[in-house]
């Protein structure tokens, strides 16, 4: 497993499309995983890369108090998808085992010059194997998720916010409690939560629609993403 170089391009997509659908590098709490990642880094991912820009500027909010986040720091070979090379520290292997289900080979090595019959017997494994897929139920992924709004200031009006907030309304996106949480100096950020049908809403579109109550919000990160 692993990223790859993180100072590459490669390295940089790579880890864009892991945190697609992830919050943190592991589990639903930055952690020392983060941390180790975003020192790997040469700078802020560009702005093609929303997942992983997304992510960089939450850990970043994080630096002054990084030593006390949960969890050990592992090589940076640790982290990531299985199946990328660690070209950082020289580990890992190239080439990647691929454990889909759906690229397992059923058959073994095929040989250079097959018998009808062996044809034959790979041709009813193929077509009973699909027809067992195609029996599989089919499951509506969902995710939950916790928001932090963050508003301008203190003067900003909060019950007017979650009202606007709450105003979003789209198939696949289900809104569900909130409350004002205290961050310093008279100011409260709104923390609500919902339920997504991943396929239907993006986090990146619900996000740019929260943004845009633009009199009213300042900023919003993901607090917590849960798979359901």
């Amino acid at each position: 497993m692993g990223f790859g170089d993180l100072k590459s391009p490669a390295g940089l997509k790579v880890l864009n499309d892991f945190l697609a659908d992830k919050s943190y590098i592991e589990g639903y709490v930055p952690s020392q995983a983060d941390v180790a990642v975003f020192d790997a880094l040469s700078g802020a991912p560009s702005a093609d890369l929303c997942h992983a820009l997304r992510w960089f500027n939450h850990i970043k909010s994080y630096q002054k108090e990084k030593g006390s986040l949960p969890g050990v720091k592992k090589a940076l070979g640790q982290y990531g998808p299985a199946g990328v090379a660690d070209t950082t520290s020289g580990g890992g292997n190239a080439g990647g085992d691929d454990e889909d289900d759906d690229d397992l080979d059923l058959f073994g090595s095929d040989e250079e010059e097959e018998s009808e019959e062996a044809k034959r017997i790979k041709e009813e494994r193929l077509a009973a194997y699909n027809a067992k897929k195609s029996k599989k139920p089919t499951l509506i992924a969902k995710s939950s998720i916790l928001l932090d709004v963050k508003p301008w200031d203190d003067e900003t009006d909060m019950v007017e916010m979650e009202k606007n907030v709450r105003t979003i309304q789209m198939d696949g996106l289900l809104w569900g409690q909130s409350k004002l949480v205290p961050v310093g100096y008279g100011i409260k950020k709104l923390q609500i939560g919902c339920v997504i049908e991943d396929d239907k809403v993006g986090t990146d579109t619900l996000e740019e629609l929260i943004t845009a109550f633009e009199d009213y919000v300042q900023s919003v990160d993901i607090a917590a993403f849960n798979k359901v």
